[in-house]
């Protein structure tokens, strides 16, 4: 199957969450290493995040600093990649920010028996896709491809975080550690279960570890295109 090179990037609390319980969002980063994400976002063709995200964070999912921006206009890019969600549903507000900014292509991958309600709903500020009945990952990525999609990045959420894992989709993972804990089983967990490649006899490789204030980035590859 042919897919884009895949980044999975997420930061989670120190006893493994992505968020708390509560519904303000909560902010696992810092602004150095949202930076070095800025740079990340800048270097792929695609943003990825499932509905979920889109509906609690309401993302506006564009390269932020004005010189990327240049940088990809000057190289005949558009000035923030392809923004990409996934939803069996397409249950979104059309005013979200994921629609409404930026001057780039919006993707939704829906359900199948979901696609004519979705192009009814946001199908004048996104281009709906057909994505399987349930959608799969394999067939979004493979789509992706199809439309010059070379490097994905995956920003979340967890169920989505979950099936890339699952699948063995994904190349590489930026895995950035809070300098605290949730500690409330009601908050969201980084992934769900799932059979995963990567286990205690088949473990990840570890290829970067750096400090970026006070939190921590965790580099995996995930795959043997990923050399690290």
């Amino acid at each position: 199957m042919t897919r884009p090179y895949t980044t999975l990037s997420c930061a989670i609390s120190l006893d493994g969450y992505l968020d708390d319980a509560s519904t303000r969002r909560l902010i696992l980063s810092n602004a150095a290493d949202l930076d070095r994400v800025d740079q990340v976002r800048a270097d792929s063709d695609a943003i990825l995040v499932g509905a979920c995200t889109l509906r609690l964070d309401d993302p506006r999912l564009l390269v932020r600093s004005e010189q990327r921006v240049q940088e990809r206009l000057a190289a005949g890019r558009s000035a923030s990649p392809v923004k990409v969600t996934v939803s069996e549903r397409a249950d979104l507000d059309p005013d979200a920010n994921f629609f409404t900014l930026g001057e780039v292509d919006k993707l939704v991958y829906c359900a199948r028996d979901g696609v004519e309600h979705a192009r009814e709903r946001i199908g004048a500020v996104a281009t709906i896709v057909d994505g399987g009945r349930p959608v799969r990952m394999a067939r979004v990525c493979a789509d992706l491809a199809e439309r010059g999609v070379q490097r994905l990045l995956v920003e979340g959420g967890g169920t989505v975080l979950t099936q890339f894992l699952a699948e063995g989709l994904a190349d590489e993972m930026h895995l950035v550690l809070a300098p605290f804990l949730i500690g409330d089983s009601r908050a969201r967990r980084f992934v769900d279960d799932g059979a995963f490649p990567w286990r205690a006899d088949s473990p990840a490789r570890l290829v970067e570890t750096r400090a970026i204030g006070d939190v921590v980035l965790l580099r995996y590859a995930l795959s043997e295109r990923c050399t690290g």
